[in-house]
């Protein structure tokens, strides 16, 4: 009997990780990143309607101690034809990011983006003061902007 048990136990533990990755597919697991293009089109009018995103926030994941001010952070395309608008319109140097998103919460960005960068930037496009900071950096041949926004949501910005 006890030989019974045992055996019946370690089918039981041997079929669990099965039944939680079939579950989590069913209910539509959370990728690690938010996918909304919305969000990002209010912080960063200029950029216009996005094709697609990839960001995070410091307000996201199971941290016990929510940041008491919001960042985001990630990738967004633009629509075609938007950047070169935004070329003809305002002065860009070559300059990409100082880090590869080492903040806890940019963890699922590190393998994301596009391939091989070569970042421009626009400091007409950025944004600071009073409270809140704004950092965009484009890659001309895929047409991503690759951000970072300190209190985006902010009356005035």
């Amino acid at each position: 009997m006890e030989r019974r048990k045992l055996i019946g136990i370690g089918a039981g533990l041997a079929v669990l990780p099965t039944w939680w990755a079939l579950r989590q597919v069913a209910n539509g697991a959370k990728e690690d990143w938010r996918t909304d293009t919305a969000p990002l089109e209010r912080a960063f009018p200029v950029l216009g309607p996005l094709a697609d995103a990839k960001w995070v926030s410091s307000r996201d994941n199971e941290r016990d101690v929510p940041s008491p001010e919001l960042v985001i952070s990630g990738f967004a395309r633009l629509t075609p034809g938007k950047l070169a608008e935004l070329t003809a319109a305002h002065a860009f140097v070559s300059e990409g990011p100082a880090d590869d998103f080492s903040s806890w919460f940019e963890k699922p960005l590190r393998s994301e983006g596009p391939e091989n960068p070569q970042w421009a930037r626009s400091h007409e496009l950025d944004r600071d003061g009073s409270g809140y900071s704004t950092s965009l950096w484009f890659d001309r041949r895929s047409d991503t902007v690759r951000f970072w926004a300190l209190n985006p949501y902010r009356q005035g910005a």
